[in-house]
């Protein structure tokens, strides 16, 4: 039996990450059986970062590479049914939301001084009182970092917020008002968008991001949608 390795419950969230989410999810739909843990240190996975699948004694990290694998282990049945041109939008959706309005979301978390204290006693609360806010704000330090070698840290946060609504904008107008992304049931495409505004919408308390999503109704019920069909929910 496969083990999926996530990060613990925070912020609301018992899939706090929508990468681990995501693949909850995919593994859910394909009727795999599989069991979860949770490491609170992401440094301790391979690659130094969360979800990992261990598969017979294999440890696989990234999300994108499980599906890989999972694709491969289902002789196909993570994109069965899917069109060249159908996948390239879904590639095309999943960046937008996984490399670009994901680090919106990690800035309304991490960067907001006024959410920061959620970040620290979440993440970070179960550290001793007098190593805490040193250690979360070393890791706070390395994000503001990252943030800026991507870019999107290099701007203000009224020009972020203009980011997070462009990009809200065309997942809104992408989601279909009915039914599932390219097919009658919900598949990796679906799964990654919904996933990802799982982590926004249902987020306690609300980000600044949170307060942008709630204008996009369409594509609330779109994500609820989504978890309802595959019966996996973000929030707690």
């Amino acid at each position: 039996m496969m083990e999926l390795v996530t990060l613990p419950a925070a912020f609301g969230m018992r899939n706090v990450s929508p990468f681990c989410l995501k693949t909850e999810m995919l593994l859910t739909s394909l009727g795999l059986p599989f069991t979860m843990s949770e490491l609170g240190n992401p440094g301790k996975a391979p690659k130094g970062k969360l979800p990992f699948l261990i598969s017979n004694g294999q440890r696989i990290a990234d999300s994108e590479l499980i599906t890989e694998f999972l694709d491969n282990e289902t002789q196909g049945q993570v994109y069965a049914g899917l069109s060249k041109a159908q996948k390239a939008q879904g590639v095309a959706l999943s960046r937008l939301a996984e490399d670009h309005l994901y680090w919106l979301m990690v800035a309304s978390r991490w960067v907001d001084d006024r959410w920061w204290p959620n970040v620290v006693e979440g993440f970070f609360g179960a550290l001793p009182a007098l190593v805490r806010k040193p250690i979360a704000g070393i890791a706070r330090r390395r994000v503001i970092k990252t943030m800026e070698l991507h870019g999107l840290g290099k701007h203000s946060l009224q020009e972020q917020k203009g980011f997070a609504r462009r990009d809200l904008e065309a997942l809104a107008a992408a989601v279909p008002a009915e039914g599932f992304l390219f097919a009658e049931k919900p598949n990796i495409y679906d799964f990654t968008v919904a996933a990802m505004m799982a982590g926004i919408y249902d987020n306690q308390p609300a980000t600044w991001v949170t307060d942008l999503a709630v204008e996009y109704e369409n594509l609330r019920v779109y994500t609820e949608r989504v978890q309802a069909a595959v019966g996996v929910w973000g929030r707690e």
